[in-house]
């Protein structure tokens, strides 16, 4: 069992202390973190930094933790941009980076990007092939039905070879079974429950079988909100506060998809967590981070590695 811990991106204006940023990361690193994750909202109320650039700022301030976002809604990015982007990353934290990729659902803000709903899944799924090509080959040629590249070179290609590991997203069957075609893993919603995830990890087992690939070669991860707390009820309060933050109203769907409670309540269902197949518990607690973190790595971690 691997753990991830969330990288601090809710600060309001002028909030961010850089200091305790790095504190953090040192943290992190001495208590055996495996990995640091950010989450993406461009538009919203949510007071939220943008992931790359605190993936950038954590990679300058850890020495071998990997860096992810879960996820980037690719249909509403430039893919020679963000391969470029990400291509950099790499190269400067010397091969640390995780690219974790969703389409976001037909309902995402397209026409504020520049983009259409329409056949956003062949967007994504395009925009994927464009950024591997710009990866792994010295010029690409592509005549897409979005992006067209003539000959077209991008340098330095990615630290790791042939590149860094690509997550998917998704909840539908249809989405699984894409990942499995196209991806290196699965990473399980924040906003799922533990029944839905663990049905979601059948349909990825039955979709690798299929396909011949051995499991082993493609980790399935989970991103649990969660808050711990002698009072059950007001860690169930603060992790409820924070997911209204970050989606603009209460939803019981995604509540139910949060682990909070005392230490014992929350070792439960996170061990159901782990018996549904995830083999990396992204910890993503939405205030108190830093003591959060502690308290998961005193309490939680040893339970379960």
């Amino acid at each position: 069992m691997r753990f991830g811990i969330a990288i601090p991106q809710f600060y309001a204006d002028g909030e961010f202390d850089p200091a305790a940023f790095r504190a953090y990361f040192a943290r992190a690193e001495e208590l055996n973190f495996d990995s640091a994750w950010a989450l993406e909202q461009v538009l919203g109320t949510s007071r939220q930094l943008g992931p790359m650039e605190a993936m950038t700022y954590a990679a300058a301030c850890t020495q071998r933790l990997r860096l992810g976002c879960v996820v980037f809604v690719t249909p509403l990015h430039q893919p020679v941009h963000l391969a470029k982007s990400l291509s950099t990353l790499d190269q400067l934290s010397r091969g640390r980076v995780d690219v974790g990729i969703g389409t976001g659902g037909q309902r995402r803000p397209f026409a504020a990007f520049g983009a259409s709903p329409d056949r956003y899944v062949a967007r994504f799924t395009e925009g994927l092939a464009v950024m591997k090509a710009l990866w792994t080959q010295p010029r690409v040629t592509l005549d897409g039905e979005f992006w067209q590249l003539r000959n077209a070179a991008m340098e330095p290609k990615p630290f790791q070879k042939p590149h860094p590991p690509v997550w998917f997203g998704g909840s539908a069957p249809a989405a699984l079974r894409r990942a499995v075609r196209l991806g290196d893993g699965f990473f399980g919603a924040g906003s799922s429950s533990t029944d839905q995830f663990a049905e979601q990890v059948t349909v990825v087992r039955e979709a690798l079988a299929e396909a011949g690939r051995d499991p082993a070669s493609f980790p399935v991860a989970k991103r649990v909100y969660i808050a711990i707390d002698a009072d059950a009820g007001r860690a169930r309060a603060r992790v409820n506060d924070g997911l209204e933050r970050i989606y603009g109203a209460r939803i019981p769907a995604i509540e139910a998809g949060a682990v909070a409670g005392t230490r014992d309540d929350c070792l439960r269902e996170l061990r159901r967590v782990a018996e549904a197949g995830a083999e990396l518990i992204l910890f993503t607690p939405l205030s108190g981070q830093a003591e959060q973190m502690e308290q998961l790595a005193a309490e939680i971690m040893p339970e379960l590695g």
